[in-house]
């Protein structure tokens, strides 16, 4: 598999771990104390990592660090999204739309010496 899916794939399993880790607990465990919220959540970050720390280090192999930065956050929008609708129920925005054109920009910018060799 080429280094970027590679880390794209990874990203995608390290940003599950992390939505999970950083706001399940506000649905499931918002009438316990903040301690046993943040241990639960530094338990699934653990595995965040197992999978966040490699996606960095392949794709660094193949992008700048900017492009590894701006990879993640369109990962993390497009895991958040769904997350957020689906499991804690929220409604879905038109800003999500609008943050996922600003995004669109980000990528274009951040990877358009790739697109045209510049």
């Amino acid at each position: 598999m080429r280094p970027a899916l590679t880390a794209i794939t990874l990203l995608l399993c390290s940003n599950i771990f992390m939505t999970f880790a950083w706001y399940a607990h506000l649905k499931e465990l918002n009438n316990k104390p903040w301690i046993i919220a943040a241990m639960v959540s530094w338990g699934i970050a653990l595995f965040e990592y197992m999978f966040q720390v490699p996606a960095n280090r392949i794709g660094y192999s193949v992008m700048s660090i900017g492009q590894l930065k701006i990879l993640q956050e369109v990962v993390t929008l497009s895991i958040f999204v769904p997350f957020t609708v689906y499991y804690l129920k929220e409604p879905l925005k038109l800003d999500y739309l609008w943050a996922g054109l600003c995004l669109i920009g980000a990528v274009y910018f951040m990877f358009r010496s790739k697109l045209y060799g510049a």
